[in-house]
């Protein structure tokens, strides 16, 4: 097993499940989706915001169906009452630390109100989605280092190819004791010869090191025997983000969703007291116009006896993205000298 260079999971010889991945194995092999970081990273600042967009389209314009779960609560997101309540998405999604959702939340508004003069003057005003995870430990975020201009930068980054690991909203994040950060993962799903894609992305700050299992090996206690230290608490969080072709109801896109859990899960995650789990979740399958003229509108969804193979998809990438995340991600000592191992450092006691 090469520990070096195992930057993801299948680098080290090991899979997730069983169905196949698309291309890059990332939440990119869903048509349309691009994702965007800005990282600060040194010293004692280490953090940063990540962007997600659905479409290369205008986003306000043209809403993704959409919905979210949570898992447990232990968390300070924004637009998610508006997206359960209507069932779409209007902006780019954001990741980025805990007391940086306020400053995110406002560039994203400046964005869109730069590229959409009607909003708050013809129409209504916009829901900005953002998500977010604790970085203190490696980040100094009293300092509130993240500002408008980066997330324009994340989302002018944004491209079907991104750097994961210790970037973006992930820079300093945490996950089973080691370093976290962006992980993704995908699956290809065939029905009726039609292939469609499901593709998660995480920002894994997350669960307490005994506890960490790697497709199915118990990997988290060989390494505190190792260090001969006991754990941390599940005090972080976690935000994964669901992006699929699928054409599914808001209702079948939750119960889908739903199924992340399952993931997490098999990572060790127990859904701890102090953690912050939830799934946001679209399908670029169904959209919704603004100025929707027609009384009566089209929507496909999956007929139900198939939707099985997603919920399997959400499953198996989650918990591929979950591992990839820590794989990618560097060693790092941040804020006051705290320090996370690479969970690549490690690989040798599997």
């Amino acid at each position: 097993m090469n520990t070096s260079s195992s930057r993801r999971l299948r680098d080290c010889g090991l899979t997730v499940g069983e169905l196949p991945t698309g291309h890059r194995n990332t939440i990119t092999d869903v048509p349309g989706v691009a994702v965007g970081h800005a990282t600060l990273k040194g010293g004692n600042v280490n953090t940063g915001v990540t962007a997600i967009l659905p479409h290369a389209k205008n986003i306000f314009r043209d809403k993704v169906m959409a919905t979210s779960v949570v898992f447990n609560g232990f968390g300070k997101t924004t637009g998610l009452v508006q997206v359960d309540e209507l069932g779409a998405i209007e902006t780019p999604i954001l990741l980025t630390n805990t007391l940086s959702v306020g400053t995110a939340a406002e560039g994203l508004v400046r964005y869109k109100l730069s590229r959409n003069p009607e909003i708050g003057i013809l129409t209504g005003t916009v829901n900005p989605v953002v998500g977010e995870c604790n970085d203190g430990f490696l980040n100094d975020i009293r300092g509130l280092h993240v500002k408008t201009a980066h997330v324009d930068e994340a989302i002018h980054a944004a491209s079907a190819d991104f750097a994961q690991g210790a970037v973006g909203g992930g820079t300093g994040m945490s996950a089973y004791g080691l370093k976290g950060g962006i992980g993704s993962a995908s699956r290809r799903i065939e029905i009726d010869g039609m292939a469609y894609y499901l593709g998660i992305l995480v920002l894994a700050n997350f669960g307490r090191l005994e506890d960490l299992t790697i497709a199915g090996r118990p990997l988290g206690r060989k390494i505190a025997e190792a260090r001969k230290a006991k754990g941390e608490a599940d005090t972080g969080s976690i935000i994964i983000v669901l992006a699929t072709d699928l054409p599914t109801s808001e209702r079948q896109l939750r119960r889908i969703a739903k199924r992340t859990a399952v993931g997490l899960a098999r990572t060790g995650s127990h859904l701890g007291h102090g953690s912050g789990d939830l799934c946001i979740a679209f399908t670029t399958a169904n959209r919704i116009q603004h100025f929707e003229r027609r009384a009566v509108i089209d929507w496909h969804a999956l007929a139900e006896p198939r939707i099985d193979l997603a919920f399997r998809a959400a499953s198996e990438a989650t918990e591929e993205a979950v591992i990839d995340a820590m794989l990618a991600a560097e060693p790092m000592v941040g804020r006051d000298g705290n320090r996370r191992d690479s969970l690549r450092d490690y690989l040798h006691l599997l």
